[in-house]
């Protein structure tokens, strides 16, 4: 070995060697990491700042969006670490390395749940407009975001028990950052956290679907003297209906199974720096398409970024503005 080959050159025999990336894939990774990081903590931030600041925005779904930004937020702050395992070396200790996985898996559990959360929201809305007040709450929801984030924390540290236990047990060299989870372990992560909510969010949304389809024949029937007009916005509604849950859908699918299919086909169900970093990019990308997806489809949302960008936030009592 040579020793620019080392981790750490003054650990000759238990150092990790760097990988050997060319250079133009190497400045590839930092700056699609780096910007990946940086534009999801943005863009949660606002939304952030958005729903907490404005008090017409305090309703119950935005709660559950307030609740996806902040895990989203937390996401694109731990792509800093992923970035610093491009070179294959960790050098923040094995203390710091159980920490980071755990993290991610519990954020990223978080925003999974959250997700799931909102996929209930909107069902009651659609399918039961008129219990939706007294069904949905503000206390409700806070309950149920308490319970989602309290739920992923204790269900993640029985995931990685053995890793929290014996920081870098699983670690062949020094400047390695593995993790090993058991099959059982690691199928019932696939179920909670990917097979599970994405059932739920399928069923949920094609029923929500099914209603919109249903109240669009309803109308065509029904309302005969504003046929035309009633006909053509209902259907420009389902298709922005059908858009959007099927974007939600189908971006969530993409950016989760790749990850959880190399999960489990990597020996012993571990994942260490070999892991292909692609995926792992992918899996966190999701977290940068969520603010894009719940919230800017939303026209509050860009009239609050205009005003938080103008700073007009800062005025006196512009918590008050009217944002819808």
């Amino acid at each position: 070995m040579e020793e620019t080959e080392l981790c750490f050159t003054q650990l000759f025999n238990s150092s990790c060697s760097r990988l050997k990336l060319p250079y133009i894939e190497v400045m590839l990774y930092y700056i699609v990491l780096s910007s990946i990081s940086v534009i999801t903590a943005f863009l949660n931030l606002l939304v952030i700042i958005s729903i907490s600041h404005f008090r017409q925005l305090h309703t119950p779904t935005n709660l559950l969006l307030l609740s996806l930004a902040v895990s989203d937020f937390f996401v694109g702050l731990l792509l800093i670490f992923q970035i610093l395992l491009i070179d294959g070396c960790w050098i923040l200790g094995d203390i710091m390395c159980s920490l980071y996985h755990y993290l991610g898996y519990f954020i990223t559990s978080a925003s999974i749940g959250t997700m799931v959360l909102i996929s209930i929201d909107r069902y009651v809305a659609i399918c039961f407009p008129l219990h939706y007040s007294t069904k949905i709450t503000q206390d409700r929801v806070k309950v149920c975001i308490c319970v989602c984030w309290i739920s992923s924390s204790i269900f993640q540290s029985l995931i990685l028990k053995d890793n929290l236990k014996q920081p870098g047990k699983y670690n062949s060299c020094i400047g390695e950052c593995a993790f090993v989870i058991s099959y059982i372990a690691g199928y019932a992560d696939l179920i909670v956290s990917f097979i599970a909510p994405i059932t739920v969010i399928v069923i949920l949304y094609l029923r929500v679907f099914m209603v919109v389809v249903s109240q669009t024949r309803a109308m065509r029937s029904h309302v005969a003297t504003f046929s035309l007009h009633s006909s053509v916005k209902a259907k420009k509604s389902q298709i922005k209906a059908a858009k959007t849950l099927g974007v939600v859908v189908v971006v969530f699918l993409l950016c989760m199974f790749p990850y959880y299919c190399v999960a489990l086909t990597e020996e012993d169900n571990s994942l260490s720096n070999s892991s292909p970093t692609f995926v792992v990019c992918l899996f966190y990308f999701n977290s940068c398409l969520n603010p894009i997806i719940y919230a800017f489809f939303y026209p509050w949302f860009r009239k609050s970024i205009r005003l938080i960008l103008s700073l007009q936030i800062l005025k006196l009592n512009s918590c008050d503005t009217n944002m819808l």
